[in-house]
């Protein structure tokens, strides 16, 4: 009954999905720009759902949840606050700039803003090259949840791939069709869901249990005592700082991320998202890896090292098989928030930054429009073969649970290399083109090289332990970024072409 009703449930959304697609694409003028920001209208209620649902994710609904009950409760305070904070801080800082640029000359992607300032399209084929390699393992991140939720709900009747396939083949269609206004509703529908599904969850498990929250706190004090302080074990202080900075920063550069800040309707709307985002992100993690941690007390037995996720297992101990395929079904349907997102983003830096300046003789916006369209598919089935690939062994005896929290880890790093350049570009005058490509390229190699080179040693230290002294790399390798556009940029002169004023003026500086 459980896995039948799961996925009535998921089919339910993906028929609601395309009625919505055939709304939106009824409201959609066939130009690139309307399909990719909806013609700059969303407002506040649309835009902050579409950001939040488009980070939905297996890394959030399953890995979040997996980890507090692994690592203890602080990880709301590493992914809920501390990400929620920095986040806004930089959605003020980057983002409303990045809004009023993007209203004052038209720009899609955050390629078009760079390329444009520095007079260089080839700066701006980096910045597209650049994210669409740590998007691609994302999209990849999101088929892999999917795939393997659907063959766990049909106990391998639908195989991993069939699973993944038909998810797949349905955000092509759907994205195709929609565009992001209609990725925005069903967003903003998807985010409400799921709010009120967790907290739902949390106050049945909670009323379920007997003796209620006491009961729980006791056997988190018999079996993790260490679950009851703050702080301790994993939890070190450069753990949370390197985990926080990374995803916040890594969020901003997220092209389905970032293109939203040049999607609002007016200031106020832009304004307001930002300072409702902390309190929205909360309102999400804190019951999600409450979930996680109450598992631990409660004497779940879940495998998490294995691939397998506890949330379900809590649900299907402590609340109805309806809800709680409700629940699963809606996490996976958060999965398909975020690719959609991804696969229209993932074209958009394709076409604007790709096609468009290299290939391109003249912009013609109804070619470019089918171009892009053209695009998500083609980019969905190659992640899709990447997926089917990676989770059948092709990169080792990795679990498709461990797939989740590795790839989506690395990902938010790779991103979050662009983050300070793209800043400093923004707020001081004295970025030059060779100082922003620096920037860009150096933290990008050093990260890239020791998460895929061979471990190398220094003196017989590991550089991947010790040598580090507890911080990440992604850390290290952002402040290098930092380093580098500055000393190369204090010296190298200006080139011709640059538009060194192009970024003041507009009222945010």
């Amino acid at each position: 009954m459980t896995a039948g009703l799961q996925l009535g449930i998921i089919v339910g959304y993906l028929l609601v999905a395309l009625v919505v697609g055939l709304v939106a694409y009824r409201a959609t003028e066939r130009t690139a720009e309307d399909f990719y920001l909806a013609g700059r209208t969303f407002g506040t209620v649309v835009l902050l759902f579409t950001v939040f649902a488009t980070l939905l994710s297996a890394f959030t609904f399953f890995g979040g949840p997996d980890n507090a009950y692994s690592l203890g409760p602080e990880w709301i305070l590493v992914m809920g606050l501390m990400d929620g904070v920095i986040f806004a801080l930089l959605w003020y800082a980057i983002g409303y700039k990045q809004w009023l640029l993007g209203q004052r000359n038209g720009y899609v992607t955050l390629g078009e803003m760079l390329g444009d300032r520095f007079g260089s399209r080839a700066l701006r084929g980096l910045i597209a090259g650049v994210s669409l390699f740590w998007l691609f393992p994302y999209v990849m991140l999101q088929q892999i949840g999917a795939g393997g939720a659907i063959e766990g709900l049909t106990d391998g009747t639908v195989p991993f791939w069939a699973g993944a396939a038909l998810i797949t083949a349905f955000m092509i269609a759907y994205v195709t069709l929609a565009g992001v206004r209609g990725i925005a509703w069903t967003d903003t529908l998807q985010g409400v869901f799921m709010l009120a599904t967790v907290w739902a969850a949390l106050a049945w498990v909670l009323v379920a249990v007997d003796g209620g929250i006491g009961a729980i706190n006791q056997g988190l004090a018999d079996s993790s005592p260490e679950m009851l302080a703050l702080g301790g074990g994993a939890y070190t202080p450069q753990f949370i700082l390197t985990f926080a900075i990374s995803v916040a920063f890594g969020v901003a550069m997220f092209p389905q991320v970032n293109q939203r800040f040049f999607a609002a309707r007016s200031e106020a709307v832009l304004k307001r998202s930002f300072a409702l985002w902390p309190v929205l992100v909360l309102l999400l993690f804190v019951p999600a890896f409450l979930l996680g941690t109450w598992a631990a007390g409660l004497g779940i037995e879940a495998d998490v090292a294995g691939g397998e996720s506890v949330l379900p297992v809590v649900l299907a101990e402590y609340t109805p098989a309806w809800f709680a395929a409700l629940v699963v079904a809606g996490a996976v349907a958060a999965m398909m928030s975020s690719s959609d997102s991804m696969l229209l983003s993932g074209s958009a830096y394709f076409t604007r930054d790709l096609y468009r300046p290299f290939l391109a003789g003249s912009v013609d916006e109804r070619r470019e429009d089918l171009l892009g369209r053209i695009g998500v598919a083609v980019f969905a089935l190659a992640a899709l073969a990447a997926s089917v690939w990676a989770e059948a062994g092709g990169i080792g005896a990795a679990t498709v649970g461990s797939l989740l929290v590795d790839i989506g880890d690395l990902a938010f790093g790779g991103f979050a290399q662009l983050a300070l350049p793209v800043a400093i570009a923004l707020y001081w005058r004295g970025t030059t083109r060779a100082g922003m490509f620096a920037g860009v390229l150096v933290p990008q190699l050093v990260y890239v090289g020791f998460n895929f080179l061979p471990e190398t040693t220094v003196a017989g230290t590991t550089l991947f332990a010790d040598a580090y002294l507890g911080w990440g790399v992604s850390l290290y390798a952002m402040a290098l970024g930092a380093l580098v556009t500055v000393a190369v940029s204090a010296a190298t002169g200006r080139a011709p072409d640059e538009e060194t004023d192009l970024y003041f003026g507009l009222g945010a500086d």
